[in-house]
């Protein structure tokens, strides 16, 4: 698996993305879904990685400045037929280590509380994220969950 610094611009991250925020839309209403449209993903204050084998998009993700210490992850995804084979294991490692890179401190993240999203938690608290309040211009919502480490 190689993990690449991605411009946003192949068919393939276009794809996975839409069905990113097509997988929200059961879980959450519109005014609880706080994914990055790609768009968003462009601005500069983002980072945003893929990991790819050969050519094919195993997965992605992101994090996003929100100050000159603290950084949201944002975006991230494996591809259906790629799950439970350490694709989002290894990414949030680079995201980790690119933020340290990056001079953050902090790396915070928001996620939903269902079931839906029980293997994402799983992840980050096995990464060392816990529990905290809201953040950055997140406000308290029943449909969310916010985590947070220091690097």
């Amino acid at each position: 698996m190689r993990i690449i610094r991605d411009d946003l611009r192949g068919p393939e991250i276009a794809a996975m993305l839409k069905a990113h925020l097509k997988d929200f839309e059961p879980h959450s209403p519109p005014e609880s879904r706080h994914a990055l449209d790609l768009e968003g993903l462009r601005h500069p204050d983002v980072h945003f990685y893929t990991a790819w084998k050969d050519d094919d998009l195993l997965g992605c993700g992101a994090f996003k400045r929100l100050d000159d210490t603290h950084a949201e992850v944002k975006s991230m995804r494996t591809d259906p037929a790629h799950l439970r084979q350490g694709v989002a294991r290894a990414i949030l490692a680079h995201l980790i280590e690119e933020a340290r890179a990056a001079g953050l401190q902090r790396l915070s993240l928001e996620t939903g509380p269902m079931a839906h999203f029980a293997p994402a938690r799983r992840l980050y608290e096995a990464f060392g994220f816990d529990y905290c309040e809201p953040f950055g211009s997140y406000r308290q919502d029943p449909y969310s969950v916010y985590m947070t480490r220091r690097l």
